[in-house]
């Protein structure tokens, strides 16, 4: 576990603004990202993640504008996923201001991926994005747990416990562990997939999907996290960073 506890608030992004749904469907609109990134800066965010939700083409411009416009004006750790699929892709996010990339469903397309950015842009550049789910209808894996795509309604059948574990021998730095049953739900994280994840990994884990009250933090960095993310409950004032920051300090732990 790194020394610090980092909290990180994620904006997802649907063509230039930030959006919040349930399950990553009903989405509503809840501001502008460099607006929303100006101001978690400010409350002493350690990180920030932007996902593009649509990931199109014709949303990739804007989103590298949104990037490049945030990057101008803080100065903390910039995460960028959605619709990367190419080291080029990273190449592009890399020089408009990001720090590191997210990928997902490329990288389950074609695992090479992973290898080929860690090799050309360093491991700590990518962040493996996991959508994992219990299992549910007739795909079985070993553990219980199952990759998703398309925002949690495509099944992959993947084992999602043995794909981080094989991610982090190709080279993925950090794994963005997003709990789909969780997600949007504000009823606490996916305790037991924390868990298992961290079992089989060393590289960081954060954390995601579920974060509903400041008492929700606290048993993800138990339980094996080392950041945690959210992303509603800062977007709609339900508490601020400090408040999350806060909590982790009275349960021991270190933050910045």
């Amino acid at each position: 576990m790194s020394l610090a506890v980092r909290v990180i608030p994620c904006l997802d992004v649907d063509a230039g603004r930030v959006v919040k749904g349930v399950h990553f469907e009903n989405l509503r609109d809840a501001g502008d990202p460099v607006e929303l990134a100006r101001e978690y800066y400010r409350q002493g965010a350690d990180e920030l993640t932007f996902l593009d939700v649509t990931a199109s083409s014709s949303h990739r411009q804007t989103m590298i504008d949104v990037v490049s416009r945030t990057a101008e004006q803080i100065f903390i750790p910039l995460t960028v996923g959605g619709g990367v699929r190419t080291p080029e892709d990273v190449d592009s996010l890399l020089r408009c201001g990001a720090d590191k990339v997210g990928v997902n469903t490329a990288a389950i397309n074609d695992p090479t991926l992973i290898s080929r950015v860690a090799e050309r842009f360093g491991n700590q550049v990518l962040v493996l994005s996991v959508d994992a789910r219990r299992e549910k209808g007739e795909q079985h894996t070993k553990s219980g747990f199952e990759v998703t795509t398309m925002g949690g309604r495509k099944s992959t059948g993947i084992d999602a416990i043995w794909w981080v574990k094989r991610a982090e021998e190709l080279g993925a730095g950090e794994i963005l562990l997003n709990s789909m049953d969780a997600d949007g739900t504000q009823e606490g994280f996916d305790l037991e997939m924390i868990r298992a994840v961290r079992r089989e990994v060393k590289i960081p884990i954060i954390a995601s999907g579920g974060a509903g009250k400041v008492e929700d933090f606290p048993p993800a960095i138990e339980a094996g996290a080392d950041a945690v993310l959210a992303a509603s409950v800062f977007h709609y004032g339900k508490m601020t960073i400090g408040d999350v920051k806060d909590e982790l300090r009275r349960h021991g732990y270190t933050v910045r």
